[in-house]
């Protein structure tokens, strides 16, 4: 059995969101699809690994690219159109994807 994530990074420009509560997801690829629900991880940025909180992770569901829609945008507290650019920049061709939903420790 792997053993549950205890890190995740996020990049710089999503640290407001995350710590005012107005991001409270993130959508990975299969590679950061491991994380358990009911445990707790360190976050720290992505370019220079600066812890800046803990999260609680609540659920981890997969989901399609397609299938991504305004409330999934309006958790990561962005439009659509926004989200399904970053996603197509992070993981280019990707299909099946995972929402992690998490709170702030």
């Amino acid at each position: 059995m792997k053993t549950a994530p205890t890190t995740m990074t996020f990049f710089e420009r999503f640290e407001a969101d995350i710590l005012s509560g107005k991001k409270v997801i993130t959508i990975r690829d299969e590679s950061e699809s491991d994380y358990v629900v009911g445990t707790e991880v360190e976050v720290s940025t992505y370019e220079d690994n600066r812890r800046f909180c803990r999260l609680a992770i609540n659920s981890v569901d997969p989901i399609m690219f397609d299938e991504l829609n305004s409330y999934h945008a309006e958790q990561e507290n962005m439009t659509l159109e926004e989200l399904k650019n970053i996603i197509e920049e992070i993981y280019p061709n990707k299909g099946q994807l995972y929402v992690i939903s998490y709170q702030l420790v």
